[in-house]
């Protein structure tokens, strides 16, 4: 008989029972973990979710229509005060893009105009103010430098007044005599050592070429232009004699080709300012950035008046598209973009880089872009319409050294206007007329030619010079591709002295953009001869043979005395190290780590010095395509197969032969060299203007969507920026507009294949941008 359970109550009976009665322990949300395997996220990714976005896209109807109202001409006024008979040309459409003003700063010129102009207005980028004396007046001695100090200029005649322009006044010089004839000394035996090597190696290369070559040609030159006896015209016998500004007692300033009309011995004395240099700021003539900022408003606001009739009530109605250099300072950028914004109100401001805008003017839309200005070589690798950042390269030459190196070349020759100075203005008009007529890279030129000349200084009788050229009329030219003659000693002057480089607040790491090109450049730039380490193969990578510490040729004249190498140290890798990150920001080529410029490695702060880059402009193209193909033999096909030449020193005879030339001996045979003109007969001085322009008159630019209000910048400014700098991976600290890190960029393609559009942003890709706005790189 099975024992009897004992009769004992349930849980459920006694209420210990667990039961589900959907009452929470707390009220805290529960946060799941993440599926790592399937995990996505559209935060800040998409153009809708920033807030200056939103508020454009929901503006009120009326706004927008007052926001797109064409800005009032000169002559409306009047033709609405006239009645009903103005309605047809109240109802004519404008043209399109005439609201947009397109600006290209240079370091010689500045060019504006209206987007929907043919060609743009060139103004001197100078202003002349009052000063107790002129410029030629400050310099202890004449430019170029003179190989030898004449002992007939200390010596001058008393009925000859210091203050005749025709004689080189001497003013207060820090210097000695003596030290200033040790380092004319030295400029006279680096000179002529490097003048006479290469016209040797020029003679040889003539002679290989079955061209005459007479053996007494520079004796013939120098023994003329030594017995030549100038001319004296009387100014009613010139008709082409010079119209000076007239000076008045109220006027404190001129600016463009007025100042540089100013007579030297002016009374009162003016003297030149330029606000860009060597293609940065212009920071040794100045002492203050106020001054500066002055400067560069005053020639905008009267280029803006005497040029295009835009008076100062009417910037709040235009847009404006500012073009930038490719290899850019942030420190410029912002300055810009502040003095546009605040100082002129435009309404929206839009930034483009030059290269860019030169394949816009030429219709491309891949090239490697050959920027040569008056004071810096710019060369970039465009690809289907954004930059390839590490094929940046900003070589500090131009048009301005030709011009120096031809004058110390005439001297040299015995150049009968011995007292010719380029820090005076009519001298340097004169100097820049003889470099555009005389110089050539032609061979059939050199030979013992004849020319003349007229000085034409203020207040004085016209004189009628004559000389013969040699030589001097290709070597002049020549040394783009033999910097080691140009002198390169007073580049960046100043540098730093009153803009300090824009560091990240967080990883102390320069906000300035970075391109293994330039980098490398830098570091192999301090020697006077670059070591060539490597060859350059037809892949457009590197070898590791190496030719004994083979030097850049000094001339590259004669066929067999080039090699074929590069400067690299190391082959680039496939995949290039992400420097988004503070801890490898400063990585180079081959892996070692680099110092942030005038910071030494101990980690002891220095006074930051910047040397400029030199290089043969043939191996800088070779540079500059090496490192945009990275390996890709189609990538440096396409490349060779579009280089365009734009910019004043293009502009020399004979140059696209030669530079293809010597593409051709040092690239070997991969593929088709093809170096283009600017289409259309266009001049390649407009160039980067005109393709900013058709930019300009695009209808997303026209209609706002690409450009930056001076509402949202007042508003917003650095808050609204950090937030697209975590949406585009733009770097961003305690300045206005954010940079964009080119290490990381992604060509961004168009959406429809279409070049005419404008391509679209990309994250990580490289541009500028600033509220948002996709603004081109």
């Amino acid at each position: 008989m099975p024992p009897r359970k004992a009769n004992k109550p349930s849980k459920k009976d006694e209420g210990l029972a667990r039961t589900d009665n959907n009452l929470k322990n707390h009220s805290w949300p529960i946060i799941y973990p993440i599926n790592q395997k399937n995990f996505y996220t559209d935060y800040l990714k998409r153009d809708d979710q920033a807030l200056v976005w939103r508020q454009r896209s929901e503006l009120p109807k009326g706004d927008k229509e007052a926001r797109d109202r064409p800005a009032q001409q000169d002559g409306d006024t009047e033709k609405e005060a006239a009645g009903s008979e103005s309605k047809d040309d109240d109802e004519q459409q404008e043209v399109w893009g005439s609201r947009v003003i397109v600006i290209h700063p240079g370091s010689r010129n500045i060019r504006i105009g209206r987007a929907s102009d043919a060609l743009p207005k060139t103004v001197p980028n100078v202003i002349a103010r009052r000063s107790p004396q002129s410029e030629w007046e400050e310099e202890p001695e004449p430019r170029p430098k003179r190989l030898k100090i004449e002992d007939e200029s200390r010596d001058e005649p008393d009925e000859i007044s210091d203050n005749t322009p025709q004689r080189r006044t001497r003013g207060s010089s820090r210097k000695s005599n003596s030290a200033i004839e040790k380092e004319v000394s030295q400029i006279e035996s680096s000179f002529q050592s490097i003048f006479h090597e290469i016209s040797q190696d020029l003679k040889i290369q003539m002679r290989q070429n079955k061209r005459r070559v007479l053996p007494n040609s520079r004796e013939v030159v120098i023994n003329h232009n030594k017995k030549y006896v100038p001319e004296n015209i009387k100014e009613h016998n010139d008709p082409y004699r010079a119209e000076w500004t007239p000076i008045g007692q109220g006027s404190l300033h001129f600016v463009g080709h007025e100042a540089l009309h100013i007579a030297d011995n002016s009374d009162p004395r003016y003297k030149l300012f330029w606000p860009l240099r060597d293609g940065v700021f212009n920071e040794h003539d100045y002492v203050s950035k106020r001054r500066w900022h002055e400067d560069v408003t005053m020639i905008l606001k009267e280029s803006l008046l005497k040029e295009l009739n835009v008076q100062a009530r009417d910037y709040g109605m235009l847009s404006a598209v500012l073009v930038i250099p490719d290899l850019y300072d942030r420190v410029y950028v912002t300055e810009m973009l502040d003095l546009l914004l605040r100082e002129f109100q435009f309404s929206q401001v839009c930034l483009f880089q030059e290269s860019v805008a030169a394949t816009y003017g030429a219709g491309f839309s891949s090239a490697c872009i050959v920027d040569i200005g008056a004071q810096k070589t710019s060369i970039s690798c465009v690809e289907e319409g954004m930059v390839v950042p590490d094929s940046r390269l900003n070589i500090k030459f131009g048009g301005d050294d030709v011009t120096t190196i031809f004058l110390q070349m005439l001297l040299t020759n015995s150049f009968p206007y011995s007292d010719i100075n380029l820090l005076r203005r009519y001298d340097y008009l004169l100097a820049e007329d003889l470099k555009v007529k005389y110089t050539s890279l032609n061979e059939a030129d050199v030979a013992v030619q004849f020319h003349n000349f007229h000085v034409r200084a203020p207040g004085e009788e016209t004189i009628k010079y004559g000389f013969k050229t040699y030589d001097e009329v290709y070597l002049a030219p020549f040394s783009l591709f033999c910097p080691r003659i140009l002198e390169s000693g007073d580049k960046l002057r100043g540098r730093r002295s009153l803009w300090e480089r824009s560091y990240d607040i967080y990883d102390n790491v320069p906000n300035d953009p970075v391109s293994l090109a330039q980098t490398s450049l830098q570091k192999s730039s301090p020697t006077e001869d670059i070591e060539m380490g490597e060859d350059v193969n037809q892949n457009g990578g590197s070898t590791t043979g190496k030719h004994n510490g083979a030097t850049i040729p000094t001339s590259g004249l004669i066929a067999e005395t080039t090699p074929k190498t590069s400067l690299a140290g190391s082959p680039v890798p496939e995949e290039l190290p992400d420097l988004t990150d503070g801890a490898s920001a400063n990585i180079g080529i081959g892996g070692s780590s680099l110092s942030k410029m005038g910071e030494s490695v101990s980690g002891d702060l220095e006074p930051e010095i910047e040397i400029p880059a030199i290089l043969p402009l043939d191996l800088a193209i070779m540079e500059s395509i090496r490192y945009a193909a990275k390996g890709d033999e189609k990538r440096s096909k396409d490349f060779f197969a579009g280089i365009l030449l734009v910019g004043g020193g293009s502009m020399t005879p004979g140059l696209n032969h030669l530079l293809e030339e010597r593409l051709m001996r040092q690239k070997g045979s991969l593929g088709n060299l093809i170096i283009s003109s600017p289409p259309r007969e266009l001049d390649p001085q407009v160039l980067v203007w005109k393709g900013a322009s058709v930019f300009g008159k695009l209808t997303s630019t026209n209609d706002g969507d690409l450009l930056e209000t001076q509402t949202a910048f007042e508003r917003y400014s650095i808050t609204l920026a950090k937030t697209y700098a975590d949406m585009y991976n733009l770097v961003v600290s305690e300045g206005i507009a954010p940079r964009a890190i080119p290490e990381s960029a992604t060509v961004a393609e168009d959406a429809n294949g279409d070049m005419a559009s404008l391509p679209s942003l990309r994250k990580g890709s490289d541009k500028l941008s600033f509220g948002g706005q996709d603004i081109l790189d």
